[in-house]
């Protein structure tokens, strides 16, 4: 894709278009503050210019702006971004995410910003248990996705393998494209299969495991702001009737897998962290169990240590 270019006047009258087609198609007000900030965040995307020119309108006063979308073509993504629902990230085919950015598209679940806080955890945990990130370790990462979780880990621990499980053949041709861009093909392997099923090999020998599994309520997943439910795979969405289908999975099985003192970290929903926590313990081979809060304070995750 070549690069387009516009007037800064040009640019502006566009954006001021797409506001006022956000007030046409929007209706409730926090929808539309969230839109607004999109925009934005788009134009910032698909141009060179820095949020600080749009806060001021100064680019307005600019003879040429960097295009890598025509305005024609912005159009018909603000189109259906609105009157479609489509995630914005879906329609640019990227996101950033942590300190790299990602490609993603309709076969995977768009990471969100609190799963980051998954790898902040996971550099705790080692160094809880007074071990050097630049150790060797192998850690896996199921229901890998777009790879955002086995790729920050690959970063975080530089001589560590991440082993990255999906059963989604769209997902890990999504997650071996950002590994090579990210160039950690040779840390990052990459197993079709579900859960710990291509892991046979890793029995007893992982450092830790790592998980944001599907975890919400098979009747939930309908009712999801459009964005989600009609665009992003239920596969990765679908815990089950209670949500917890595949979380009773990993942590029954990941004591097979995990060495002792091995660390196992998952991801959840809000109300979730009793029924989870329950698990755990009833499973009888983990110790210092763990409930962490998001940075909205919701508890979203679950830490624990294998016996």
């Amino acid at each position: 894709m070549g690069a387009e270019w516009s007037s800064g006047a040009d640019l502006w009258q566009w954006r001021l278009w797409a506001s006022r087609f956000v007030e046409d198609c929007i209706q409730e007000a926090e929808g539309r503050l969230e839109l607004h900030q999109e925009l934005d965040w788009l134009l910032l995307a698909v141009t060179d210019l820095d949020r600080l020119a749009l806060r001021l309108g100064s680019v307005q006063q600019r003879p040429q702006v960097t295009l890598q979308r025509s305005l024609e073509e912005l159009s018909l993504l603000w189109q259906q971004r609105l009157q479609q629902r489509v995630p914005i990230q879906y329609l640019l085919g990227k996101m950033d995410w942590r300190d790299f950015r990602l490609t993603v598209g309709p076969g995977v679940l768009i990471p969100r910003p609190e799963t980051e806080l998954l790898i902040d955890l996971a550099q705790a945990a080692i160094a809880e248990h007074e071990l050097s990130a630049l150790a060797p370790m192998q850690w896996a990462d199921l229901g890998t996705g777009s790879g955002a979780i086995a790729l920050g880990l690959a970063r975080s621990f530089p001589q560590t393998v991440v082993h990255a499980v999906d059963c989604s053949t769209d997902a890990l041709k999504i997650a071996r494209t950002n590994t090579q861009t990210l160039n950690l093909t040779d840390r990052v392997r990459f197993y079709q299969g579900l859960w710990f099923e291509p892991l046979a090999e890793w029995r007893d020998r992982l450092d830790g495991i790592v998980s944001n599994p599907p975890y919400i309520p098979s009747e939930m997943v309908p009712a999801l702001q459009p964005e989600v439910a009609h665009h992003e795979p239920h596969l990765a969405l679908d815990g089950g009737a209670d949500g917890l289908d595949a979380i009773r999975i990993i942590v029954s099985q990941a004591p097979q897998y995990l060495k002792s003192g091995g660390t196992l970290l998952l991801e959840m929903m809000l109300g979730q962290a009793e029924a989870v926590v329950a698990l755990l313990q009833q499973e009888g081979q983990y110790q210092q169990i763990q409930i962490h809060a998001d940075w909205a304070g919701i508890q979203r995750f679950a830490q624990a240590t294998r016996v």
